[in-house]
């Protein structure tokens, strides 16, 4: 059973991806961010950003896949919170998205994301600046203001995780900032 915590972050989870806003998420709503949180670190290199938008778009696809249940091409909100929590229906697109987005912000190759690369992906995904630097604080940054790109991952597959409570993500959810 999903958490309270878990349902707040399914909330707003759809909100970011429903990027062009109009209430339902689409195909285009994942090539939109997608293309925007690559823009947002050209430093990584091509094939870094290439790797993302691929993570995104076939994100995007199982989801659409899997939770447009009426056939209507799109997932409505209520869609989208009915089974989004399902582990067994998104660990292989949670695996591969955490995987490509916290290796983008790896743009040294060693393992580990600085601050200023983090706050660029989260910023562009449409999370908020103070949640966004709570939680990279949470993630315990070392040697020089950076975090491991696996801790990175690790808590990327956590917030998808309904059982999940008191995890590093929530510090994502509008006001949990601390």
């Amino acid at each position: 059973m999903p958490t309270t915590e878990a349902n707040d972050r399914v909330r707003l989870v759809f909100s970011l991806f429903d990027a062009d806003g109009n209430g339902y998420l689409e195909p285009s709503d994942f090539e939109l961010m997608g293309k925007r949180t690559v823009a947002a670190l050209p430093a990584a290199g091509e094939e870094a950003g290439a790797r993302l938008l691929d993570s995104f778009r076939r994100y995007g696809d199982t989801l659409l896949s899997e939770l447009d249940t009426d056939g209507d091409g799109r997932v409505s909100p209520e869609e989208f919170t009915a089974v989004v929590l399902d582990p067994r229906r998104f660990d292989a697109a949670v695996d591969e998205f955490a995987d490509a987005l916290s290796a983008m912000g790896d743009v040294r190759g060693d393992g580990f994301v600085a601050r200023p690369d983090f706050l660029a992906l989260m910023t562009a995904i449409g999370f908020d600046r103070p949640n966004i630097e709570a939680l990279f604080e949470v993630l315990c940054p070392v040697d020089g203001d950076r975090v491991p790109v696996a801790v990175w991952a690790d808590a990327i597959r956590d917030y998808y995780r309904p059982e999940k409570a008191g995890i590093a993500g929530d510090r994502l959810v509008s006001g949990a900032a601390r």
